[in-house]
């Protein structure tokens, strides 16, 4: 088996990817297409061999191949030559679909700039990071700072994608995560990573292979449709990929794993619940999709689907539920999906055929996380994110609710603000940041040419969007604790666009930088005076925007105001935790990607006597969804009843 790319025991190698009903028999896998050779029949059947029972093993004789393609789908050459020939073609600058595990990642040798800057062209992707894949460990050291625990992660069995602090003077082009002091970095996890990385001896970029918002390819003749305008060549085997499974990606926040999107290694593993479930299928949100079912006292969380923008990833997504639903044997009770009417989710649910529960986005978030956390009773739940529908039919995200695994109570929220656009908001953030000085200053804000966003829009549009602000035309309003995020980073000028979601947020935080200091801006907590509601303080933000102004005529760096901004949304979940005196305060949402945002706010909670809680196994961001839903579904549910 030297240099053979397929080499399995009992403790490596594919299982989930392959896999197509229980139990994990080699009959139930697409290897029973491959029928053993003697030699491999032979260790397969020995209880005393380590490739007992090792459904996947096969060898050169009897077992996959590789074979190296051109565009027209033509095979250039096989076995070992073709991986030989894939290394040559890497060392040349020439982009490279593989064929993995779990399914096709994008090649490219990382140092190469012209390479990079053509796969971005190619792929539509055009600021969004790109996964790396380095040859082994002493090499991660070179470009990045790297502690034991990372350490542990990268040679771990799941072997994510882990975020590393870069070095100064690293390897990998600038154009691999421009403008991110972070690098998304795993090792070989497969006997054909690990032959090809050890032929190559350098990094590369290993991004999933797919256009933007689009699913994993998986099979030969798909990629060679799909990504024939990306790749120069294929490097395929013939071995089925019954599911996607993408990469997963996780960091380090408070000395903990901390997952962001949960795939390979981690996907389906159950999150216990503490009691008998009914059987319910919940079909999450609508960006980083997954789905759930529920057996008995577990969850099994499906592995990341992606953002429901096309019509591929709505396929994928509906197929990942029938997959799901099939290996556990599940007849749901009845499906459970976001509020949002024009959710893709909610729409598929809608039509199902199933008795249908709603649960609100963003206690959906706080349900996840509770179960994650295994926490029962009351808890201040924090679930701040960029969007969400709001049981108002506002756009939501700055919420606080006091909630437990049965109900919750949104009893604060940040003041809401309007956003001039609506969607377009989202991308050009120039237009969230006007529609929140607007809320401060009115059509006054028309005339302070020196704020940065006003600065920085064309006049043709500056008077567009004062019509529509002063006429409330397509300006919805939100409580967006995400939004918020994204008008910062604009009025103090380092963004005025985002390319790929969450970008002008992650560039707020990158500018701490490695500042420090406590300073925070004033806030105030508002008693809510609205009749007929359990909203008690609205968190106004006014003070805060107007001590950002003036720090930037003082000119104050970036850097600083950036960290009292951060700093003062903490102390503002400290002050509501004080406010509603429950000591348990759940932490979720996507905002709590932010490292200095979540790692701040845990240690002034911790600090003043109070217990955060936030997700380690389960993704904080939408990807958590579908385990909330089903989390708070199951106390309405019950086996046998609606």
């Amino acid at each position: 088996r030297y240099l053979y790319p397929f080499t399995n025991c009992t403790n490596c190698g594919p299982r989930y990817s392959i896999i197509e009903k229980l139990p994990y028999d080699r009959i139930n896998t697409s290897m029973k297409i491959f029928e053993m050779c003697d030699e491999c029949k032979k260790e397969y059947e020995d209880p005393h061999n380590r490739r007992f029972h090792a459904q996947p093993n096969a060898c050169p004789v009897c077992g996959p191949k590789l074979e190296l393609r051109d565009k027209k789908g033509n095979v250039i050459s096989e076995k070992h030559d073709a991986l030989l020939e894939a290394i040559s073609a890497v060392k040349s600058g020439k982009i490279i679909a593989l064929k993995g595990i779990g399914g096709f990642h994008l090649i490219a040798d990382a140092r190469n700039e012209k390479a990079v800057s053509e796969l971005r062209k190619r792929k539509h992707r055009e600021e969004k990071p790109l996964a790396l894949m380095y040859p082994n460990i002493e090499s991660v050291y070179c470009d990045c700072e790297v502690s034991e625990f990372e350490k542990r992660l990268l040679l771990s069995p799941e072997s994510p994608i882990v975020l590393l602090k870069r070095k100064e003077e690293i390897e990998p082009a600038e154009l691999v995560a421009p403008g991110n002091p972070y690098l998304g970095i795993m090792l070989p996890y497969s006997p054909l990573h690990h032959i090809l990385m050890k032929g190559l001896a350098f990094p590369i970029v290993a991004t999933s292979g797919n256009l933007s918002d689009e699913p994993i390819c998986t099979d030969e003749n798909e990629a060679l449709l799909r990504l024939k305008d990306i790749a120069d060549m294929f490097l395929v085997h013939n071995r089925p990929i019954v599911r996607h499974v993408d990469d997963s990606i996780t960091r380090i926040v408070m000395n903990r794993e901390m997952l962001t999107r949960r795939a390979r290694g981690y996907a389906p593993l159950p999150i216990h619940i503490n009691k008998n479930l009914p059987n319910l299928l919940a079909v999450g949100a609508h960006l980083k999709s997954n789905i759930s079912v529920s057996v008995d006292n577990n969850v099994f969380v499906s592995q990341h689907i992606g953002d429901l923008e096309t019509a591929e990833a709505y396929n994928a997504f509906k197929h990942v539920i029938d997959d799901l639903t099939n290996i556990y044997e599940v007849n749901a009770e009845a499906v459970v999906c976001d509020k949002h009417p024009n959710y893709l989710s909610t729409n598929y649910a809608n039509h199902s055929g199933l008795n249908i529960k709603s649960i609100q986005h963003h206690y959906a978030h706080i349900a996840s996380c509770m179960a994650e956390n295994e926490l029962e009773g009351n808890v201040l739940g924090v679930s701040w994110d960029g969007t969400g529908y709001g049981d108002d039919g506002t756009i939501w995200g700055g919420e606080f609710f006091l909630a437990n695994e049965k109900s919750y109570k949104r009893i604060a929220h940040l003041m809401t603000f309007r956003l001039p656009g609506g969607e377009k908001a989202v991308k050009e953030i120039h237009r969230t940041a006007l529609g929140l000085l607007y809320e401060i200053f009115g059509e006054k804000i028309f005339e302070k040419k020196d704020v940065i966003p006003v600065k920085n829009i064309p006049e043709k549009e500056l008077i567009i969007l004062q019509k529509m602000l002063a006429g409330n035309l397509n300006t919805p309003v939100t409580s967006s604790a995400g939004r918020l995020f994204d008008a910062v980073s604009a009025i103090i000028g380092i963004s005025n666009y985002s390319h790929y979601e969450g970008q002008a947020a992650m560039q707020l935080e990158f500018a701490v930088d490695s500042m420090t200091t406590d300073e925070v801006y004033t806030f105030k907590l508002n008693d809510n005076i609205e009749n007929n509601s359990d909203v008690k303080f609205i968190i106004d933000w006014e003070p805060i925007i107007l001590g950002i102004l003036e720090d930037l005529n003082k000119q104050i760096s970036k850097n600083i105001i950036s960290a009292k901004f951060h700093n003062t949304l903490a102390n503002v979940i400290l002050e509501l935790a004080k406010k509603t005196g429950e000591k348990k305060v759940v932490l979720s949402g996507g905002c709590f990607q932010n490292k200095y945002l979540i790692e701040k706010t845990i240690n002034l909670l911790q600090n003043n006597g109070y217990k955060p809680y936030w997700h380690q196994r389960v993704p904080t961001n939408d990807g958590g969804i579908s385990l909330g839903q089903i989390a708070a579904a199951a106390n309405n549910f019950y086996k046998g009843e609606n």
